[in-house]
């Protein structure tokens, strides 16, 4: 081809693609790199393109098929750059303002690196007709027709948005034919759906490899043009791609059928061998990890012969059908196409039912039982549905056998129904848990609830996170309960953070336990997402290998316990489960160690190793119904301490899975579909003795202390000293010096921070202080650091646990009295204004502060709440005790202050020295802190005292050396 007829060649192509002035990237691929460039002018696109194709080291030059951003020509106008450096771009997908046109392209199987053989190519040519005459039987307008050179080209007229759906579509288009068309000679290239996808220039050569005569270079061609491609009749609309991709759905059908591989019990089939045995021919190839069989002939209908085809996917399932829509259309037709084949089977729902009846009839004369229960029936009748309902129609008779294994124990359901109807469900599950594990009830108690908020409507979940040392059960203690749990809802075994997003086998309801393990940074904002969205499925947006968004899932209403020795590391992990602890006293160890010697004596039960206490539990769980629980009382419930927002609703979880527990024995009643248990007083008492026991000696739930902490808390108490040294503490613990610094300061590990008591708990705080060692002229200074201890703040702060129902106006703690609270009990508006007191009439030294927590009375000066002083007031005294807020008592102290003048004269101003600490009270007005002090007086002086000194000429002589 001359030089005038290839640009001319080259021109029609780019005419016949793209309207004048419309920006489109041209890019040459060449064994050193890329070349490209952006035109708007296609004339001088041609020419350039003729020129740069007469470089034999150029191996294909191609041009961007879809409508580009006009502000991309500004990169490389009309010209093409030979050889991009790593800071030049080439046009991306989001640099597509429009999608134009739809490519199929048609290659057939051959080493890649080479051209195709003449052979090869033809059968390309070949494949893509029979493409072309498929869509025109689906309505599609006839296509642009090339010869790429080495395979076929189709190109369909499109005008659709570049967005996120329409890639979607032109994808699953391109997968359907790939699935429909592509065979062991030819494939459809399914990678063609990206928006800036580049496309061969027709008229230029391809050169793929060496020249070879077997494997020749060939130049690409406009084989066929359809006439009025510029009308809309040759647009292939959006309902057109939809209607195509309705009838024929290969992703839905292989999810669909992958889900029902159990319910139709196909896996034993080997469709190739039954295809072969019936005498249908067929012709195989590779799809989604299963088979899919093109057949010669459709067995289905005489009026065609192709269309017809059949997948036997990976795990077994079998689909069958035909794409005509006078065929089916494409729906599942595999039951059909047996019966064509295979003789009618007996009635084999028949034959279970009168098995099942006999066996039950066996059973009861047995056992001396008279006739089952109306209940035992109907367990064995949902049985039998469920088993239909798995096992399908097309069983074998192995299904008896597996039906046998699978019945439930009716006794095990007669004694579930009496504990539900009229025992402790509660009691029972702690009872079994105590038969294998030793002792630690609260945190079986913990756990049990946490299962039973899965069957609470509106329930925000109860999670569980057990501390405690090492080695001490908290690992058997979750394996105990969660073997009492049924096998559907266990997960087994550790897993990665991703692992949870990918499971199959992870279904509503799970339960997650992680043991000692490390919450890496991901896992933790999980853990608090699934938390927070327990009714729901939680939603996760990664990206996969190709660098797309995919949304993974985690299942509505699993519950997450966690053990581990320090906590879970995040406070807001931490604040949103029940905080329990495992047992590690030394009566506990010498009751394990009892256990574990008696236990190595004992033969192995004729139960097995599951008792029949077990197998009730689980039937437990299985019986519950999902309810919504109503709490009547909940505006009468009283906390000491409401920081933490969660724990309130913490507490009412335990009081609506005390209620679901005991769902048969509480009023309720169905509004729609929705069953609504009403919660009773037993139902709180039960949940605030747990709630109390966590914030006691078994938890530590208001100040989501861990054991360790607990146990230094305990450390305090015991020592009984306002300052105390971490030796100290480590001979009363016997932890080493580090572990002690730990638990007061915190620390970080692997990038996660561990907050310590002094972030925690505000009785303990620290002071650094320099302390002299020695004899009288061989002394040492040195630097330490002693722990402050306020009891009676601490007092105050433990006691933020305490919940109580409000019962005849009663809106104070009962366990409160007014000798030891004296505000406990909320004074009249009345009594208020009767007693207020200007500030002149205050004496600052009559008030001192109040213990522990600020105090809910109203400032007799001022009538603002909380005060922080009260006014010193003996027992038998009448007089009504006032309150002072910090602010009104700090103008009282002012006000004395500055009452009080200093003789002149008497204080050497100019001899005082600031200092960094309090030196104690000011010795002028014994009120404010001392942080002016004369080293050779020792004379201590407040700020305001010390600004009302006559900094005047002092006579040194006149000055007393001491205080005044």
């Amino acid at each position: 081809m001359t030089g005038n007829n290839l640009k001319d060649e080259v021109f029609r192509t780019l005419s016949l693609l793209f309207h004048q002035g419309q920006v489109i990237e041209v890019r040459a691929i060449t064994g050193e790199g890329i070349s490209s460039g952006y035109y708007s002018d296609l004339d001088t696109a041609a020419k350039d393109i003729v020129d740069r194709e007469k470089d034999a080291h150029v191996t294909g030059i191609y041009v961007t098929l879809n409508e580009v951003n006009p502000a991309l020509l500004a990169r490389r106008a009309n010209r093409i750059k030979h050889r991009l450096e790593r800071k030049d771009s080439t046009t991306a997908d989001a640099d597509i303002a429009r999608r134009r046109w739809l490519p199929i392209d048609i290659d057939p199987v051959r080493p890649s690196g080479v051209s195709s053989s003449n052979e090869e190519h033809t059968r390309a040519l070949s494949l893509a007709s029979s493409v072309a005459a498929f869509l025109s039987e689906q309505d599609w307008p006839d296509p642009i027709i090339g010869d790429s050179g080495n395979g076929a080209h189709l190109l369909y007229r499109i005008d659709l948005s570049n967005d996120e759906e329409s890639r979607k579509c032109v994808k699953s288009v391109l997968e359907l034919l790939d699935w429909r068309f592509s065979d062991a000679q030819c494939k459809v290239d399914t990678a063609n759906f990206n928006a800036a996808r580049i496309w061969k220039i027709y008229g230029t050569i391809s050169r793929k490899g060496d020249n070879l005569a077997d494997r020749p270079h060939r130049r690409s061609k406009l084989l066929k043009i359809p006439a009025g491609l510029g009308d809309s009749a040759s647009l292939v609309s959006a309902e057109q791609i939809q209607k195509l991709l309705a009838s024929w759905q290969p992703d839905s059908v292989s999810t669909s059928l992958e889900r029902s591989t159990s319910r139709n019990q196909e896996a034993g089939i080997d469709l190739a061998s039954w295809l072969s045995a019936h005498n249908l021919s067929y012709t195989e190839k590779p799809y989604n990890g299963g088979r899919l069989f093109v057949l010669d002939d459709c067995p289905f209908s005489s009026a065609h012969t192709d269309g017809a085809y059949a997948i036997q996917f990976a795990k077994g399932a079998i689909f069958a059908g035909c794409h005509h829509d006078s065929c089916g259309g494409g729906r599942q037709r595999w039951s059909e196409l047996r019966a064509l084949f295979e003789p009618v089977k007996p009635d084999i729902e028949t034959r279970l039912a009168r098995l099942r009846s006999e066996r039950i009839r066996a059973k009861n004369e047995a056992e001396g039982r008279c006739r089952p229960t109306e209940y035992e029936i109907a367990q064995a009748r949902a049985l039998s549905q469920a088993f239909n309902e798995t096992a399908g129609p097309e069983n074998s008779p192995a299904g008896a056998v597996k039906l046998e294994k699978e019945e439930i124990d009716l006794a095990i359901g007669s004694r579930c129904t009496e504990i539900l109807e009229s025992g402790d469900p509660l009691s029972f599950m702690l009872e079994t848990f105590a038969s294998v594990h030793e002792g630690d009830q609260t945190v079986a108690e913990c756990l049990v609830h946490s299962l039973a908020s899965r069957c609470v409507i509106n329930s925000k979940g109860l999670h569980v996170s057990i501390t405690g040392e090492s080695g001490k059960g908290k690992s058997h203690a979750i394996d105990t309960m969660k073997s009492l749990v049924p096998k559907k809802f266990r997960l087994e075994g550790r897993m990665s953070d991703k692992a949870l997003f990918y499971m199959e086998d992870l279904c509503a309801g799970s339960v997650i336990s992680l043991d000692d393990v490390s919450l890496s940074d991901q896992m933790q904002e999980v853990l608090k997402g699934v938390t927070s969205s327990f009714q729901k499925p939680f939603l996760y947006r990664t990206v996969n290998k190709e660098r797309k968004v995919q949304v993974c899932t985690i299942p509505q209403r699993c519950v997450w316990w966690i053990a581990k020795v320090e906590g879970p590391g995040d406070d807001q992990v931490f604040n949103r489960m029940l905080t329990c602890w495992i047992d590690d006293s030394e009566v506990q160890d010498k009751r394990v160690l009892e256990r574990t010697l008696s236990g190595a004596e004992n033969l192995p039960g004729i139960s097995g190793p599951e008792s029949e206490e077990v197998r009730v539990c689980r039937q437990i769980w299985d019986s519950l119904s999902q309810v919504w629980v109503v709490i009547p009382y909940a505006t009468r419930i009283r906390f000491h301490s409401a920081e933490n927002r969660r724990n309130p609703d913490m507490l009412l979880d335990l009081i609506r899975t005390n209620a679901a527990l005991n769902q048969r024995q509480r009023e309720s009643q169905e509004i729609g579909s929705v069953i609504c248990v009403i919660a009773s007083r037993a139902d709180f008492d039960e949940a605030a003795r747990l709630y109390e026991t966590l914030n006691g000696e078994s938890g530590a739930q208001a100040n989501k202390l861990t054991k360790r902490e607990s146990d230094l808390i305990a450390a305090f108490i015991s020592l009984n000293q306002s300052e105390v040294t971490i030796a100290e503490l480590q001979q009363l613990t016997g932890l080493s010096n580090s572990t002690v610094g730990k638990l007061l300061h915190g620390y970080h590990s692997y990038g996660k921070t561990y907050s310590g008591l002094l972030d925690k708990c505000p009785a303990v705080s620290y002071l650094d202080r320099t302390v002299m060692r020695g004899d009288e002229g061989c002394s040492t200074m040195r630097r330490t650091r002693v722990y402050l201890w306020d009891a009676v703040l601490y007092d105050a702060w433990e006691k933020g646990g305490s919940v109580w129902l409000c019962d005849d106006g009663q809106d104070h703690d009962p366990d409160d009295h007014d000798d030891s609270d004296p505000g406990s009990s909320p004074e009249p508006e009345e009594a208020v204004r009767s007693y207020e007191i200007s500030l002149s009439d205050v004496n600052s030294r009559s008030f001192a502060p109040v213990s522990g927590l600020p105090d809910r009375h109203r400032c007799s000066v001022c009538g603002k709440r909380p005060t922080q002083y009260q006014e010193r007031v003996s027992h038998c005294s009448q007089k009504i005790q006032r309150m002072l807020c910090s602010s009104c008592y700090r103008r009282a102290v002012s006000r004395e202050v500055a009452s009080i003048i200093p003789l002149p004269g008497v204080i050497d101003k100019k001899a005082l020295e600031r200092r960094s600490f309090s030196s104690g009270r000011c010795q002028v007005c014994d009120l404010k802190a001392a942080v002016w002090s004369d080293p050779v007086s020792q004379v201590h002086l407040c700020d305001q005292c010390y600004e009302r000194l006559d900094s005047g000429d002092d006579d040194p002589d006149v000055s007393s050396p001491g205080p005044p």
